[in-house]
């Protein structure tokens, strides 16, 4: 007989999502660093996005890979504890080992590492809120993830501007990262694996025979079978074809070789569809045969997904740049007005993180009125105009009103898919299909990472203010398409 999940309580919402604190603070610093790092050790602006493809395609892979895995793990620990332990050990190791890289190869190598750690505790923490709460509580599980998020990066992305004002260093010699930067890294690898722990110690899973009794546990339309049938291998050829077509297009006319990147995205699905036919079995064909029967709803989402995280990653890679050169007057990333600069814009990173910590608690409260949809639609567009309101704003004191929008975005990308996802997704493949889910935030981000170089040198006259407001653009046109999802489980009649 069919039942509901019971409804937890605050408190035990607040303790299942605490490991996200830790997990942002290691992403905060990643995000708001790893462009300085890399510039000191000697990359140049136009290498950067290339430097960053560890990030997307760790996730890319890492994050199917891990969902399929714990689906299927039962342990002493669970069900998602046990990946969410070991990747924040790993991500920790990391963390302490970046900032004193002695060359550009390392660090970029400790990022891959690091950037799968993370992969690795996330995954299951998207899945863990869909296993634990009722199709009610989701909306409110997400923006509490959310919530710690904003609090984690706030403190992570402002902890070089706050150690320089208590007088740590932070400038250092030619190939050296600041000490401000250092000691930010080891105080995020003590708060990540302390977070994580917490809820590790702090949570109990339910075991996979309960999971399966509960009415939400498949959702109506979805295939209810452990897996679906293996795609044919003749839907593989086209998209092997194309891939195969671009790398020689971008080989004959000599273009930027990030290009390459993107024409790589068909060659890999069409190599999946023909793998997964020859396999007939195991881990790949059950992701490609899962990917290939993805529910409409998540469909749907993709298209949201992807111009959501286009701006997001044009907004990680170019605001540094971008903020030194309009506000700061340099582009030499070894001077004291550039480093000024960056450390402004940890500060501002913090801001919008800040803003998504409050939005976070605005959200459940805006799903109510407004529903799903049109909440992520108009905290999208406030996203879009923080965005593109960076390239009219003069005084660098003012772009904080410009990340209050980009918090309210951040907070709802962060939150109200996942939700809308859950809904349509099977228990027993939760896990899998949040990795799947994944692809479209990390296709976007290689897009960007193989095109915006080549646009910032090729049509945006090497000012790196105009990728930004691109990535504006590309949050509003996300907006539009969240209209076009299906209207969520939680919000029908019960």
């Amino acid at each position: 007989m069919r039942n509901a999940k019971p409804q937890l309580s605050f408190w035990q919402i607040w303790n299942m999502c605490f490991g996200f604190l830790g997990i942002q603070f290691g992403f905060a610093l990643q995000n708001a660093n790893v462009s300085r790092i890399f510039q000191t050790l000697g990359a140049d602006m136009e290498q950067v996005p290339g430097l960053w493809i560890a990030a997307p395609l760790t996730g890319l892979l890492v994050q199917p890979v891990i969902g399929y895995f714990s689906d299927r793990t039962w342990t002493r620990l669970g069900r998602r504890r046990p990946y969410f332990l070991w990747g924040a050990i790993f991500s920790t190791a990391a963390l302490l080992v970046m900032p004193n890289s002695p060359e550009l190869w390392i660090a970029a190598g400790t990022l891959w590492v690091l950037d799968a750690s993370l992969n690795v505790s996330m995954e299951p923490f998207r899945a863990f809120v869909g296993d634990q709460l009722a199709p009610k509580q989701r909306p409110t599980g997400y923006a509490m993830q959310s919530f710690f998020i904003g609090v984690g990066s706030v403190v992570a992305s402002a902890l070089p501007f706050v150690l320089a004002k208590f007088g740590v260093a932070n400038t250092a010699g030619p190939g050296e990262v600041p000490d401000t930067v250092r000691y930010a890294f080891y105080f995020g690898g003590i708060v990540l694996l302390g977070a994580v722990v917490w809820t590790v110690l702090r949570t109990r899973e339910y075991p996979p025979e309960a999971l399966a009794a509960f009415d939400d546990a498949h959702p109506p339309g979805i295939v209810a079978n452990s897996d679906v049938a293996v795609p044919a291998a003749i839907g593989g050829l086209p998209w092997l074809l194309a891939g195969i077509a671009g790398v020689a297009l971008v080989w004959s006319m000599g273009w930027d070789r990030m290009l390459y990147v993107l024409a790589a995205l068909p060659l890999a699905y069409g190599l999946l569809r023909l793998l997964a036919v020859a396999l007939r079995g195991g881990m790949i064909a059950a992701i490609a045969g899962d990917l290939y029967a993805m529910p409409t709803t998540m469909r749907q989402l993709a298209v949201v997904q992807f111009f959501s995280w286009f701006g997001l990653f044009a907004m990680w890679i170019y605001t540094t740049a971008a903020v030194a050169q309009t506000h700061y007057g340099t582009t030499d990333p070894q001077s004291a007005a550039y480093n000024e600069g960056a450390n402004w814009v940890g500060v501002l990173f913090a801001a919008y993180n800040g803003f998504a910590a409050i939005a976070a608690v605005a959200i459940p409260w805006m799903a109510r009125r407004l529903g799903l949809r049109m909440t992520h639609l108009v905290n999208l567009w406030l996203g879009g105009a923080g965005l593109v309101s960076i390239a009219f704003i003069r005084d660098p004191q003012w772009l904080l009103l410009s990340m209050a929008g980009v918090g309210f975005a951040w907070a709802s990308i962060l939150s109200l898919p996942y939700a809308m996802l859950s809904d349509s997704l099977p228990a027993h493949k939760m896990g899998v299909y949040m990795g799947i889910f994944n692809f479209f935030i990390v296709i976007p981000q290689l897009v960007a990472v193989s095109t915006l170089g080549f646009l910032l040198g090729h049509v945006f006259g090497g000012a790196p203010m105009r990728v930004l407001v691109l990535g504006g653009a590309s949050l509003a046109i996300a907006g539009l398409f969240a209209l076009r999802v299906s209207r969520p489980l939680s919000e029908q009649p019960a």
